[in-house]
């Protein structure tokens, strides 16, 4: 609430003049009446008042479009990212997408069919991201994190995991065939029906992994896998799967 307060009216300079003990404070004390005069009148004035008013209503005017025009704002925000994504598609370096798949799924928008084959996307954080049927091939994501990803049905083939944490990611019907998931933690994933074939899984940690059901992994190299379940090992090598630790990486 505004409250307006009147100035008192100032005393006469005949008044004023007398009270000054020494001459040369005169100049001073009045340039300061009038500056009280000045405040007397404008107090008065009730215009003063209403600009007041209008100056507090058009920052509460000013709040309310802001809020309004957030969703706007959000989706403006989210079609430059997929710009950046799909203007970078089919190249490498990472083109700004890290920051954009990041975006979009800080969000909660679902990343699903998203292409970024070939693409640099090291050290990415997609926890919990709806990455169904999506195109990683050739991807370098190492040291990235994917924990709880939706990775079904993706293209991962020649894609680096190298290093990355990839618990509890579902990997049911995925293409993982030549991928690097060398020293990456896949403790949790779902493999179901997912393709294998080629890939370099030496020093993976496999704990709880769901593997009955794997399509393919002949020629994976499973050298020094870490928390295997009961049985992995005996079904892989009797599959075509190879343990080398001599690959010249």
């Amino acid at each position: 609430m505004i409250a307006r307060k009147v100035s008192r009216r100032p005393a006469e300079w005949q008044d004023i003049e007398r009270q000054v003990k020494h001459r040369w404070m005169l100049p001073l004390r009045r340039i300061e009446w009038f500056f009280e005069w000045a405040a007397f009148g404008l107090s008065r004035w009730s215009f003063l008042e209403a600009l007041e008013y209008l100056g507090r209503l058009s920052v509460l005017v000013a709040v309310i479009f802001y809020f309004s025009e957030s969703g706007d704002r959000v989706k403006q925000r989210h079609y430059q990212a997929w710009q950046v994504i799909n203007t970078a598609q089919g190249k490498g370096g990472s083109g700004g997408r890290v920051e954009a798949l990041q975006e979009l799924n800080a969000d909660k928008v679902p990343l699903v069919g998203v292409n970024a084959s070939s693409a640099f996307l090291q050290s990415i954080h997609l926890e919990r991201a709806n990455l169904l049927r999506a195109d990683l091939s050739a991807a370098d994501l190492r040291g990235s994190t994917l924990r709880h990803a939706d990775l079904t049905f993706a293209n991962l083939q020649s894609a680096n995991f190298r290093g990355s944490n990839l618990q509890a990611v579902d990997f049911a019907n995925a293409n993982l065939a030549d991928s690097d998931l060398v020293s990456s933690d896949l403790s949790g994933a779902n493999l179901d029906s997912a393709d294998l074939s080629s890939a370099d899984l030496r020093n993976a940690n496999l704990q709880g992994i769901t593997w009955q059901h794997i399509a393919a992994v002949k020629s994976a190299n499973i050298a020094g896998v870490r928390n295997a379940p009961e049985g992995f090992r005996d079904w892989a090598l009797r599959n075509g799967a190879v343990e080398s630790q001599n690959t010249g990486n």
